[in-house]
Parts: C-alpha cells; sequence; structure tokens
C-alpha cells in the first residue's frame, strides 16, 4: 500500500516529494513590514508556505514541530495587525514562535536553529528586536507582557505602544501565570492576552482548567453576540470609557444567570473574546483589528489544533513535539537501534517500577512531563500512585512534602532547570522538616541544542546551601539504580541528578545500596588527583590513560559520586598525597562540587596533617550562560571535554615535575 502523504501545499493538498517548497509569498517576506504591504485574501496563502517551509526545514533540522505548525495563523495575524517591533509580542515558552522567527528576517538562517553559532530554538533579546523577552521555561508571558504595558503606559509611549502576551492552555494553568492574570485585572492596564488553546501540552494537559476551557466552547453563541454587539455599539459610539465598565458587569451577570456559571476571567474583569477558530487567519485578522485599541486587561480566546497541517504530528502531537529528522513526504521516521543503551529517563523509570512493586508507599510526581521523564512507565503500572500536577513545579514539590509527611516515599522526576523555580519550596516545605522526598533531577547539566534556559548546571550550587540535603550524581546507569535504592534508606530529602541522553552501556539488575556519603576510587595515582561526579569520569579516565602514556605520571581518579556530603576520608586520602588537584563537573564551578571540595579542603588541613593546601583546578561550566550546541560542542566549549581534560593535565604542575 502506497504510503499516506502528509505534508501540505500553497492550497492545502498533498505535496509531492521534494526536497524544497514552493514559497513565492513568504521569499517575498524579510520583515513584518513585507507581510503588512500584503492583502488580507494573500494571507492563506502565506500560512500555507509557512508550513511547507517548517516542515522542509524541520525534517533536516530538527526543533520544536507540533507547537509551531499550530500556531502559523496566529504568528501571521498578529505581525499582520500590529506594527511590531514597536509593538510587543511576548511569547510564552517558544516552541510556537518558529514562525515568528521565519517572519522577522531569520528565514535564511533557520537552518542554523539550535546549533553552536547559530539561532536560539527559544526568542532571544540577544538575537533580535522582535524577540521581546527571554522565553524558555513556562507561564511568564503574562507578567512581563503587563510590566511593558506598564512601562509603556507611563512612558506616555507616542502612537500607544499594543502589548500582547501569548500563552498556552497548559502554560496558563502555571501558578505564575495566574499571578500575572491578577495583577492584570487589578493594573487596569492595556494588556491583551492570546490563549492559544490546542488542548495539548507536551503531554496532555491535566487539571481542571483544562477541562474549564474546553467546555467554554459551549458558550461560542452568547460570546459571538457579545462581541458583535459591542462592535456595533463601538462603531456608532455608543459605549463611552464611563459606561464600559457598567456595561462588562452587566454581561457578567446576564452570562452568569444564562449559564449559571461566571467566566473565569470575567470574574477577574478581564474582557473575554472567544473561542475562535484559531486556524481562521481572516477571522482571526478581524478580531485582533476591532479589540487592539480597547482599554483595560483583555483576553482572546483562540482554539487551535497542536501539529496542524501534518497529519502524523496532528495525530499524535506529543511524539511530535520534538520529532527529531524526519521524512517530510510520509512522516516516517528513523527507527533507533535496539543495541542502543537506554536513555538515564527510561533506566529510572523502569527502576522506579521495580521499586514501587517492592514498596507500596512509593508515588511518583511530575510537574507535565510524564513522557519526558519516563514516569509515565509508573503511571502505566500504578496511575493512582502517579501524579502529574501540571506546569506547576512549586506545587509538586509541596505536595510531594505532604505525601512525605504521612508516610509516603514520593519520587519527584523534574528537568533540573526547571526544579530552579521551585527553590524556596524546597526549603520550606520539605527540607525545614526533613521530608523522606527523593528528587530526581532529569536533564541535569548542559543539555545541548535547548540552550542557556534550558541547562540544568546550577543544581548542585543551588541545593548544596539547604541544610540536611544529600546530593549525588552517578557516573552510569548501575549507579543510578543504586542512588534510586539509596534514597529509601533515607528520613530526610535527597537529589539525584543525571543527564539528558543515553547511558554509555546497559545496566545490570542490580539493587544494591552505597553507604550515604560515599565514593570510589576508581584508579589510583601519586602525581596527581582527579576527583568527579557524574558521567564525567568516563571523559577524564580516557584523558588519563593518553596522558600517563605520554607522559608517564602517575594520575588518581575519583568518583566522588556525593557532593552533600562528601566522601571525607577520600579526600583525606586526596590531601595525603600532597599532589595537585583537578575536579571535574558537569555544572557550575562557582558554588558546585569544585567548590565544596576546596571548602572542606581549606577548613580540615590541619586535621589531615597537611600544611599548606595542594594547587586545585575546577573544570566545570564557567561563570556566563552558555549558548545552544551539542553537549559535546558545549563541553569542549566549558573546557571539560577529553581533550580539554587531558590538556589540563598537561598544563598542571605534578609531583612528578618536581622529582
Amino acid at each position: 500500500m502506497e504510503k499516506e502523504k502528509t505534508n501540505v501545499d500553497i492550497n492545502n493538498g498533498a505535496q509531492p516529494e521534494s526536497t524544497a517548497p514552493c514559497t513565492p509569498l513568504l521569499d517575498t517576506i524579510d520583515s513584518p513590514a513585507d507581510l503588512r504591504k500584503l492583502a488580507p485574501e494573500q494571507l492563506p496563502q502565506v500560512c500555507a508556505e509557512l508550513r511547507s517551509f517548517l516542515i522542509n526545514s524541520l525534517s533536516s533540522h530538527p526543533g520544536h514541530f507540533a507547537s509551531s505548525m499550530g500556531a502559523v495563523e496566529l504568528t501571521v495575524a498578529l505581525h499582520y495587525v500590529f506594527n511590531t517591533p514597536y509593538d510587543r509580542i511576548v511569547w510564552d515558552v517558544g516552541h510556537q514562535a518558529y514562525g515568528h522567527k521565519i517572519l522577522t528576517g531569520r528565514r535564511d538562517s533557520f537552518t542554523t536553529n539550535r546549533t553552536l553559532g547559530g539561532l536560539s530554538g527559544f526568542p532571544s533579546p540577544k538575537e533580535s528586536e522582535y524577540d521581546t523577552f527571554t522565553a524558555g521555561h513556562a507561564s511568564n508571558s503574562i507578567s512581563a507582557g503587563l510590566g511593558m504595558a506598564v512601562a509603556a503606559a507611563l512612558h506616555k509611549d507616542e502612537p500607544p505602544r499594543n502589548v500582547v502576551a501569548v500563552i498556552g492552555d497548559a502554560s496558563i494553568s502555571g501558578g505564575l501565570a495566574f499571578e500575572g492574570l491578577n495583577n492584570a485585572a487589578n493594573s487596569n492596564s492595556n494588556l491583551l492576552i492570546i490563549l492559544n488553546d490546542n488542548d495539548m501540552s507536551i503531554d496532555r494537559n491535566v487539571g481542571s482548567l483544562n477541562s474549564y476551557l474546553a467546555h467554554l466552547n459551549t458558550s461560542k453563541g452568547y460570546n459571538d453576540l457579545r462581541y458583535n454587539v459591542s462592535g456595533m455599539l463601538k462603531k456608532f459610539n455608543l459605549i463611552t470609557e464611563s459606561g464600559k465598565g457598567r456595561i462588562m458587569r452587566f454581561n457578567n451577570s446576564l452570562k452568569s444567570l444564562l449559564n449559571r456559571e461566571q467566566n473565569i476571567f470575567e470574574g477577574l474583569n478581564i474582557r473575554y473574546f472567544g473561542p475562535f477558530d484559531g486556524h481562521d487567519i481572516a477571522t482571526v485578522v478581524r478580531v485582533l483589528n476591532d479589540i487592539k485599541n480597547f482599554k483595560g486587561p483583555r483576553i482572546l480566546h483562540l482554539r487551535t489544533v497542536k501539529g496542524k497541517g501534518f497529519l502524523p504530528a496532528e495525530k499524535d502531537p506529543a511524539t511530535w513535539h520534538a520529532p527529531g529528522i524526519f521524512n517530510p513526504a510520509t512522516g516516517e521516521r528513523p527507527k533507533e537501534s535496539p543495541e542502543k543503551p537506554p536513555k538515564y529517563q527510561d533506566i529510572f523509570g523502569r527502576t522506579l517500577v521495580e521499586i514501587a512493586d517492592a514498596d507500596d508507599r512509593v508515588v511518583g510526581v511530575t510537574a507535565a512531563m510524564p513522557s519526558g521523564t519516563s514516569m509515565s512507565m509508573l503511571q502505566e503500572k500504578y496511575p493512582a500512585r502517579t501524579f502529574d500536577v501540571g506546569i506547576s513545579e512549586g506545587h509538586a514539590v509541596t505536595f510531594a512534602g505532604g505525601m512525605a509527611k504521612d508516610g509516603l516515599k514520593p519520587f519527584v522526576a523534574i528537568y533540573s532547570s526547571f526544579l530552579q523555580r521551585a527553590y524556596s519550596h524546597i526549603i520550606h516545605d520539605v527540607a525545614i522538616e526533613g521530608l523522606p522526598v527523593t528528587f530526581c533531577l532529569d536533564r541535569a547539566g548542559l543539555v545541548g541544542e535547548d540552550g542557556a534556559t534550558h541547562h540544568g548546571v546550577f543544581d548542585l550550587a543551588y541545593l548544596r546551601s539547604i541544610p540536611g540535603m544529600t546530593i549525588a550524581a552517578p557516573r552510569n546507569g548501575d549507579e543510578l539504580r543504586r542512588l534510586m535504592y539509596t534514597s529509601l534508606t533515607l528520613d530526610g530529602p535527597m537529589a539525584i541528578r543525571y543527564p539528558r541522553g543515553r547511558a554509555a552501556a546497559r545496566p545490570s539488575d542490580t539493587r544494591e545500596t552505597v553507604v550515604i556519603g560515599s565514593g570510589e576510587r576508581l584508579k589510583d595515582g601519586a602525581d596527581l588527583a582527579i576527583l568527579t561526579v557524574g558521567p564525567v569520569a568516563d571523559d577524564a579516565l580516557s584523558a588519563i590513560k593518553r596522558a600517563e602514556s605520554e607522559t608517564g605520571m602517575s594520575i588518581a581518579l575519583y568518583d566522588m559520586r556525593f557532593v552533600k556530603p562528601l566522601d571525607t576520608s577520600l579526600l583525606t586520602e586526596v590531601l595525603g598525597k600532597q599532589c595537585p588537584v583537578i575536579t571535574i563537573e558537569d555544572g557550575t564551578v562557582n558554588g558546585g562540587f569544585g567548590s565544596a571540595v576546596l571548602e572542606w579542603m581549606s577548613e580540615n588541613l590541619d586535621k589531615a596533617g597537611v600544611k599548606a593546601m595542594p594547587p586545585l583546578t575546577r573544570l566545570g561550566v564557567p561563570d556566563r550562560f552558555i549558548p545552544q550546541g551539542t553537549p559535546d560542542q558545549l563541553h569542549k566549549l566549558c573546557g571539560f571535554d577529553e581533550e580539554s581534560i587531558y590538556n589540563t593535565i598537561l598544563k598542571t604542575p605534578s609531583k612528578a615535575s618536581d622529582r
């Protein structure tokens, strides 16, 4: 049977297999000013060409696919109606902003997206004046947009500056978004909020708000009537500024009476318009033109389809969130070899199921990422013991603290960079009471192509300062399993951080535990001591073997395993060697593992019977934000790939050089 063609042409039909789409209109658009020269009836063709461009480009240069495909009409309409970059568009997360990048002068360089030295995968003000605010973590667009709207009002910008905050139905469930909504209502600022409602996040949305948004569709007739009447009254100057508030309150009361419920947004005194079909470009443009100059906070609710225009993505938007390389005509993706070692996240997922099999106190918590963390494995077998709380990292931590308080053993799986948002909750709601919550920090270290907003490089530093916190980093899959089993022996909180991607080898079925605060001497040596945490130990060992064969040095290697508490017996041994020391970590050198070693050694010289500090070199992520690139490229950029470690060894004076 012939495979179904899934790509789209300018007429929304099937596109024959080809290497380059036909995009005559899109090729003339180098800025939104060019877009605004087109007639409204040309916009559907622009949208179709933009989709074809995205499909063709992302099939060979992978990135975030389905979200941007679903936001094409919205993106075109925003830049067509508003005078960007003078008017501000604030994107939430940025997964949906690829079309925005293409329309704002970055079409020809889009193949460099998410590569070292190329375009960021997210909106970045350093990259373009059209990127008004950093976007990488969810739920911040309303707060940032509100700040810009207030600034415009205080500056008395002329002409009046429009500010539009774009947020998805998953992101709007985040606590920060609700804080922004509440403040927007109270400030009465001229902020327009676009709710891009595609009924999907990376994983399916959870929580009552998602159901509520879907239910709003049932009142579409009322909203259409209200919008049309409001437009008519505005057209004939029958609505005054002084009378708008009374009319809005009357509308809210009438709707509450008819529907026996109140629109949550209008309950906050935020004018609500919608829901409208977000793929009807003519309607979206018309509505935006009608409401863009309204005073006060407004929300426009658009219903869209994630992956729109590419059938495989429409059917399976979770998989097609970031699908990797694919055939643009058929949607086929390369099959992974079963011989490859598993991903760290999958080792975590399978191990968690094992632990839950043996202990019914074990529960799993994740913040909108069951598949991304492989918490989905526990969810499949024990749905009643698995909790996806949505984009609510702070709540996830406090929720887990509550469960731990009453006898459960929560495993909280959150990406390292996202756990930053819950720092106060870790301290206040877990650590102070010493509750047995295990934090499993996926995507720790330099994650690669997602760049600065997603690198999980701060966790060692921000967790190390918390009293009672145990922190560990496995160097391989077996060690991850051991540490997870070990966490059950603790009465207090523990963080286990592990990287994105695959382990170096398949793990065994070990169910061993380790002694808290114990490391391992992987190799002895007298001239130089290297201390590592995490998988970087493999690169260090390769560099050591090369250096020893070429120089004749004798180099010791220690996998410290724990950053807190440190293995004091191994550190005492290292001090006793009276040789130079190198620490290596896939995290910030400021405040991280190397800092912990330096602090301990400076405070314990006398106890170790040593008179002077050894020369100590710390390798890791320097004191700057690291851009996107492959992990190997970024390790080299930061100076702790195998070659850099080797060069550092050669440059470090050793005991052998003194002999």
